[in-house]
């Protein structure tokens, strides 16, 4: 029988904590107090992202009610694991249309793009434009999806969206009696979201081969710890059911091997990443090995 995973249940007590804090004693120093809310935001998506994978508890009643609160404000969770999980088909991943993650683009939808929104979406596509428009981009292009499924009578989409709504009000009601503003906790749930914009920036490449998609970043600092380790990602795609703090272990007990099945897809650090695609586009929008042949 599964035990709790106590390192994440600990980690989800000190998220909310640093939450709670950022929201009512820390006001009295607003900047740290964004801060620290908005680090607390990023956590919570990674730990949400541990419960789509049957983490931390046997239960998923309670591993659900764990991060059932929308810290984060704009993603149902039920959308985010349904679309998640869906993005765990490897051998869809970065497939214009299949990989419901994906920053890619069929070529011929790209051809038919506006000059203005092709510049937008090239900026988009370096780390800094990620950051700073890629939460406003990718949420435009979640909701449309997801207002378009719902008027095609998706009831799914729509139940999650409404189990959204308590969600969201657990955390507007905290904020009512807390000392944050809205606007300052608004302008950290964006930040929050900019910040996980580095973490999928590199996550997934254009490759013939569906093993060689997936990046492992040797990063073992605050990011990484913010992202709980999903920058070991080849080994995340590989092993989806084993928790976050073991993923290191798993990848450098058989380096050679991880990087041989993809295909060298590694950097060393985010520091790395940042000083190469600050201001330079990874690759183009465009999906460089899409062929509409094959849809």
């Amino acid at each position: 029988m599964k035990t709790i995973e106590w390192p994440t249940v600990l980690v989800a007590a000190g998220c909310y904590g640093a939450w709670g804090l950022a929201t009512t004693i820390f006001w009295q120093w607003p900047v740290l107090a964004v801060v620290v809310a908005t680090l607390a935001i990023t956590l919570h998506s990674s730990l949400q992202h541990e419960v789509i994978h049957g983490h931390p508890f046997a239960s998923r009643f309670l591993s659900v009610a764990l991060v059932f609160p929308a810290l984060g404000l704009v993603i149902p969770y039920g959308r985010f694991r349904d679309l998640h999980l869906a993005h765990h088909q490897d051998e869809r991943l970065t497939d214009p249309y299949d990989d419901p993650e994906t920053a890619y683009l069929d070529p011929r939808v790209w051809a038919r793009l506006p000059g203005i929104l092709r510049a937008i979406l090239n900026v988009n596509n370096t780390l800094l434009g990620r950051i700073i428009i890629g939460p406003f981009i990718s949420q435009y292009a979640f909701m449309r999806a997801d207002w378009q499924a719902i008027r095609r009578g998706d009831r799914g989409v729509l139940i999650d969206w409404l189990l959204h709504v308590p969600a969201v009000a657990l955390v507007l009601i905290w904020l009512s009696m807390a000392a944050m503003p809205f606007w300052a906790y608004a302008l950290a749930a964006y930040m929050g979201n900019g910040i996980l914009r580095i973490r999928t920036f590199l996550e997934h490449r254009a490759h013939e081969r569906a093993r060689a998609r997936s990046v492992v970043i040797e990063d073992r600092g605050p990011l990484a710890f913010l992202f709980l380790n999903n920058n070991f990602h080849a080994v995340h795609h590989a092993h989806p059911q084993v928790p976050w703090y073991d993923l290191p272990g798993r990848y450098f007990a058989a380096r050679d091997r991880h990087l041989e099945r993809n295909d060298g897809y590694v950097y060393r650090s985010y520091a790395a990443i940042f000083r190469r695609f600050t201001f330079r586009r990874k690759e183009p929008v465009a999906h460089p090995l899409y062929r509409a042949d094959e849809t």
